[in-house]
């Protein structure tokens, strides 16, 4: 039986889904509340399966954020009148909040994690 919270390198799961992207959603979130976090696929893309034990999707956070990141996604989800006056305060030519090279590191996929340092 696989194990379905997975430490790996240091890094706990936070949250667990069978699709990437929710998992990403998810990732973003918690990088919106300044939680360093990265998505760890087990899912079988080959076969593009998204049930069962070839299909988890971790996000995975360092211990020491683990109750943090808890409590932002076990937050009060917002409300349509808040999400629609977010998005229209939103500035489209803003610039990216990552650049490329960290941006592809949060994505799935990535072959070994990493925490930022306490310089980045």
């Amino acid at each position: 039986m696989p194990d379905l919270n997975p430490n790996v390198e240091g890094w706990t799961v936070a949250y667990r889904s069978s699709t990437d992207y929710e998992a990403d959603l998810v990732r973003d979130r918690l990088d919106d509340a300044g939680i360093p976090a990265v998505v760890l696929t087990k899912r079988d893309h080959a076969f593009n399966l998204n049930v069962g034990d070839m299909a988890h999707v971790f996000v995975m956070v360092h211990p020491d954020r683990l109750a943090d990141a808890k409590g932002v996604l076990n937050a009060v989800a917002f409300t349509d009148a808040e999400l629609e006056a977010a998005a229209l305060a939103a500035d489209p030519n803003a610039p990216p909040a990552h650049d490329a090279d960290d941006e592809a590191a949060l994505d799935s996929g990535i072959d070994r994690m990493r925490m930022p340092s306490d310089e980045e």
